[in-house]
């Protein structure tokens, strides 16, 4: 029989690096006479812009099942001495920011648990809405995510009932509010998963003979395999050495597909819903152009998620598009950081305003989206000191107003700009000529499909489902 080992650290001074991320990454890949683990590698380097604050693989040679994750990046995380300790023909991936539970090393997935002589790892990007119902509070050994909560919950089905891995998720997820897209894997099986919602992504792919599953097809396109398809809200994709298998355990599903996968999440280079995110973002730009005309002098994008909408408002309104803002790549993104401090101290690390290009020019600048706000005044104000005469702010979605809660970590509503206040008191707040945000309208235009197949709460309060009446976010820590 086989054996389970857990391989981790948990260094004592370990540093939160890259703590920039939003909606985590999963990745899951099987075959035969691969190595799973450093493929795995290859398919989180494509996904880390979803998730920086940790990375983890779990993988299986049939026989054991190990799992190795840390704090930071995934190259700090993995180097050819981890990954050739990860043997194996199976594994699944996940690289991690924090939407419940703090980041922390705890709290770093795959999530694992040993049964008896095989175990299970789990990989989950979103965020449940019932994990108060869930939690046991009594429990010292208590899950402090709600991703370990549905690992427990797996694991408990397979030990007690004897159930297969199929069987066990076939049977509590639908005790799972919220939302999930997963990589499941035991000794010998693949799971990939998506909520009934399907309010996060997940594609199934093909690499030879190997069967994948991810959150994005750019990790299908490092690794030169091929999209099969989209995996459906609510569906079971089970793949084991005799291929996929679908199965549906949800009694209804219906598509609330995430709106800001399009608008921010997404790489540029990957495809959803039939079309390139790069296309979709031009086409919001095209919109906002015929939606809101200006009279300026250059259309200056925000890098990086800003570049495509500017390039279409540069195509429809005939203002010339000019890299205005320099980004360091080698800082993150600040919409999701933890703490505001560090927001608002890593915008002039992030980015620097060229007065060669700006100065004495009416700027149409162009961003994707205003959250809390802070990070877009301080660009207003390095784009004014640049030299710019008029600053026109364009945004390529409406009004960001309501809490998120399947993934995204917004905090509450009192920390978003848009909430209570008008456009107009938005425009003054941040010291612009003049703001426009694309309507909803138009950005659901732009991605091609029908708007009933997505999830808008963030921008309408329309939420698809039940959610909790507090900021969630830590209510599973535990208290000395």
């Amino acid at each position: 029989m086989g054996t389970i080992a857990v391989v981790t650290e948990q260094p004592l001074d370990a540093p939160i690096l890259g703590r920039p991320g939003e909606a985590c990454g999963v990745f899951g890949i099987i075959g035969q006479d691969i190595e799973a683990a450093r493929l795995t590698y290859f398919g989180l380097f494509a996904l880390q812009h979803r998730g920086q604050e940790s990375a983890g693989i779990a993988v299986s040679d049939g026989e054991n099942l190990t799992v190795y994750k840390d704090l930071g990046l995934v190259a700090q995380v993995f180097d050819e001495r981890t990954l050739g300790g990860l043997p194996g023909s199976l594994s699944i991936g996940h690289t991690r920011y924090s939407t419940t539970g703090s980041n922390s090393w705890e709290n770093s997935q795959p999530t694992f648990r040993h049964i008896d002589t095989n175990g299970i790892a789990l990989a989950h990007n979103g965020n449940l809405t019932n994990t108060a119902s869930l939690a046991s509070h009594d429990d010292p050994m208590a899950a402090t995510t709600d991703s370990e909560l549905m690992t427990e919950a797996i694991a408990t089905a397979m030990s007690i009932d004897s159930l297969s891995l199929a069987d066990a998720l076939a049977r509590v997820l639908p005790t799972f509010d919220g939302a999930f897209s997963l990589a499941v894997m035991d000794r010998t099986t693949l799971v990939g998963v998506r909520d009934p919602h399907g309010f996060r992504p997940l594609c199934l792919g093909k690499l030879d003979r190997s069967w994948i599953v991810a959150s994005e097809t750019a990790a299908l396109d490092i690794l030169g395999a091929g999209f099969v398809r989209q995996i459906a809200p609510g569906e079971m994709v089970v793949i084991d050495a005799n291929g996929p298998v679908s199965l549906f355990p949800f009694e209804e599903a219906s598509s609330n597909l995430c709106l800001f996968e399009f608008v921010y999440f997404a790489r540029p280079d990957s495809t959803l819903l039939g079309a390139t995110i790069h296309n979709t973002r031009q086409r919001m730009g095209r919109l906002l152009a015929t939606q809101a005309p200006v009279d300026a002098d250059i259309t200056v994008p925000v890098p990086e998620s800003g570049i495509p909408a500017a390039q279409g408002f540069a195509a429809v309104s005939g203002i010339p598009y000019m890299d205005g803002l320099v980004k360091n790549r080698y800082v993150g993104r600040t919409f999701i950081e933890p703490a505001q401090a560090l927001r608002e101290r890593g915008v002039r690390m992030k980015l620097n305003a060229m007065p060669g290009v700006i100065g004495g020019k009416r700027v149409v600048l162009v961003d994707d989206s205003i959250v809390r706000g802070s990070t877009t005044r301080q660009l207003v104000s390095m784009v004014r000191e640049a030299g710019a005469t008029e600053v026109h702010l364009r945004i390529s979605s409406p009004p960001y107003k309501w809490p998120c809660f399947y993934g995204m970590d917004t905090g509450d509503r009192s920390t978003l700009l848009a909430a209570d206040r008008s456009v107009e008191e938005i425009a003054k707040h941040l010291e612009v000529d003049s703001l426009v945000y694309l309507e909803l309208e138009n950005l659901i235009e732009a991605t091609g499909a029908e708007a009933d197949a997505f999830c808008t709460a963030c921008l309408s309060g329309k939420y698809p489902t039940d959610v909790p009446t507090i900021d969630s976010k830590f209510l599973l820590e535990r208290t000395p």
